[in-house]
């Protein structure tokens, strides 16, 4: 699963890389301890142009669906199993055109010890960024009137898949990581059989694995409040 990750670069860093064409000046600052509800920087490609436009997006981490009565239920949707994305109700519509990916400089996950968590940090071995697939969703507050900008929340998940190579002595499962040969496919809303390509991205997962370190880090990584670069310094 993807229960914490760290974006350690700032949004016009990564727009070169993933070749965005729109950088807000309201993304997230860096954050050594992301967690579920907190906004956080994703890169979709907005199907309000022809062709679509690919920009950087400030949104919140728990995907809500357009049907949500309220916000709530993003607490419980900030991931999603990519086994199960095309059939559940709660992701299955952003699968076919609302899809996205999450930058992260590293990802955390607890190993358990009989019982004892140990934290891990997990990281590409050569520092350069790390892109989970994801899918978005826009919500709107009926609460709130027709010109308030607050109206509309953006949110999304992080698909994960089963574990492979070394990460499934830490869990069993891991979030979804996607290459850079996915990554404009991916983004694309007109691409066609989305359910056959997120089983190309899922197949192509474990190369970027074997790319990837982690080490054991320190509990402090445990409490949400706790956000500085000693967080993912190796035990």
């Amino acid at each position: 699963m993807c229960g914490r990750f760290v974006v350690a670069r700032v949004g016009s860093e990564l727009a070169s890389v993933l070749h965005a064409e729109v950088v807000p000046d309201d993304l997230p600052s860096p954050s050594f301890n992301i967690a579920p509800t907190a906004q956080a920087t994703i890169v979709l490609d907005s199907v309000k142009t022809e062709p679509p436009t690919r920009r950087l997006a400030s949104a919140r981490w728990g995907l809500v669906p357009g049907w949500a009565k309220d916000p709530s239920v993003g607490s419980r949707a900030f991931n999603a199993r990519s086994e199960e994305a095309a059939e559940k109700p709660t992701f299955r519509d952003a699968l076919v055109s609302r899809r996205a990916v999450i930058p992260a400089s590293g990802y955390y996950e607890w190993r358990d010890h009989g019982g004892a968590k140990t934290p891990h940090f997990v990281r590409p071995e050569n520092g350069e960024p790390l892109f989970f697939a994801g899918l978005y969703e826009w919500w709107k507050d009926p609460s709130r009137p027709v010109d308030d900008p607050g109206r509309w929340l953006l949110s999304f998940t992080i698909l994960t898949r089963s574990a492979v190579g070394g990460l499934a002595e830490i869990h069993d499962r891991m979030p979804l990581m996607i290459d850079a040969e996915y990554a404009d496919v991916w983004l694309d809303p007109t691409t066609e059989y989305p359910a056959d390509l997120l089983d190309a991205v899922s197949e192509a997962a474990p190369a970027v694995v074997d790319t990837l370190t982690w080490f054991a880090v320190g509990s402090a990584v445990g409490n949400v409040r706790n956000d500085d670069p000693s967080l993912i310094e190796p035990a």
